[in-house]
């Protein structure tokens, strides 16, 4: 198992979801933590609101490009090639996994059931996606790991 499947499935085995590992990944490999944003992260997991509309990973990955460029405050605005960088994700998501809908990626799920037979899917997608999110930001010129 290389390094990355590790980690993810020690974040899986904490309970964190995918949007949540997503953040919790680019945090770590920036030697960072902030806690409220994972919190605020589990809401977009399982197709936002456990819905199973559009997946966590995706929204997860595009909220990792908005560290990197997005506006955070008033005094500053989102990079210029911010939209380019989301949408360059959007894109290879819909080709690379057919849909960006969570019921499409791993099926109907009752996740209250306990059933965690999406795990290992989820996993892939979110190991692909990860890999990418960093493709894009370096091929857009930033050093993954420093948002300084």
């Amino acid at each position: 198992m290389d390094d990355l499947s590790l980690r993810l499935f020690k974040l899986s085995s904490e309970g964190f979801c995918c949007a949540q590992i997503m953040y919790k990944l680019a945090l770590e490999d920036e030697g960072s933590r902030n806690d409220d944003l994972i919190r605020a992260a589990q809401g977009l997991c399982r197709g936002i609101a456990d819905t199973q509309k559009t997946c966590g990973v995706l929204t997860g990955g595009i909220g990792v490009l908005g560290l990197y460029g997005a506006k955070g405050n008033e005094n500053e605005a989102c990079k210029d090639d911010f939209l380019q960088m989301i949408q360059e994700f959007h894109t290879w998501f819909k080709a690379e996994f057919g849909s960006t809908k969570c019921v499409a990626l791993i099926e109907e799920r009752d996740f209250a059931s306990g059933d965690q037979s999406f795990k290992p899917i989820c996993a892939g997608i979110i190991q692909k996606a990860y890999v990418k999110v960093y493709e894009i930001l370096q091929a857009h010129g930033y050093e993954y790991g420093n948002r300084e």
